[in-house]
C-alpha cells in the first residue's frame, strides 16, 4: 500500500523568503517554480521538498492532527546546530529511541516543524542500493 512519502510540503506566508532559507540550508537551489510553489530535490534518494504559499493552505483539522518527517542525516548534533544557526528553533532536543536511531527536531523560520533524524535503517538500505542501478533521469528537466 504505502510505498514510501513522494512529497514533503511545507507552508510559507513569505515564499521567496522561504526558499532562500531552505537553498542556504540545503546547499542548492529549488529546481522547480510554479506561482505559489518551490521544490527541491533532496538526499541520496532526490525526495521532493516542495514549499507552499500559505495563502493555499488549507484550515487545519482538530486533533488529532499534524505528521512530522524525519529526515535523515549524518551527524544529529552537527545538523540541529547548522539548523539553529540559520534560525530555527528547537522543537524537540536530541532524543536517543533506541537501537542506534536519534531524532530532533525543529520548527523553521516559517512555522513548519522540521524531523531530522540518524536511522540506521536508513543507512542499510542505502548500502544495499547501488547508485548504478538507480535511474533518476525522469526526473530531469
Amino acid at each position: 500500500m504505502l510505498k514510501g512519502f513522494a512529497t514533503v510540503a511545507y507552508y510559507a506566508a513569505d515564499l521567496d523568503a522561504a526558499e532562500k532559507w531552505y537553498s542556504e540550508l540545503l546547499g542548492a537551489p529549488a529546481y522547480f517554480h510554479v506561482p505559489g510553489y518551490v521544490e527541491f530535490r533532496v538526499g541520496d534518494y532526490q525526495a521532493e521538498l516542495g514549499i507552499i504559499d500559505a495563502q493555499y493552505a488549507p484550515s487545519l483539522p482538530s486533533t488529532p492532527a499534524g505528521e512530522m518527517i524525519q529526515w535523515h542525516v549524518e551527524d544529529l548534533e552537527a545538523t540541529l546546530e547548522r539548523l539553529l544557526v540559520l534560525g530555527a528553533t528547537v522543537y524537540q532536543p536530541v532524543i536517543d529511541r533506541g537501537h542506534g536511531f536519534r531524532t530532533a527536531s525543529v520548527v523553521d523560520p516559517f512555522g513548519n516543524i522540521l524531523g531530522i533524524m540518524y536511522n540506521p535503517h536508513y543507512v542499510g538500505v542505502r548500502a544495499l542500493l547501488s547508485p548504478e542501478k538507480a535511474d533518476f533521469s525522469s526526473l530531469e528537466g
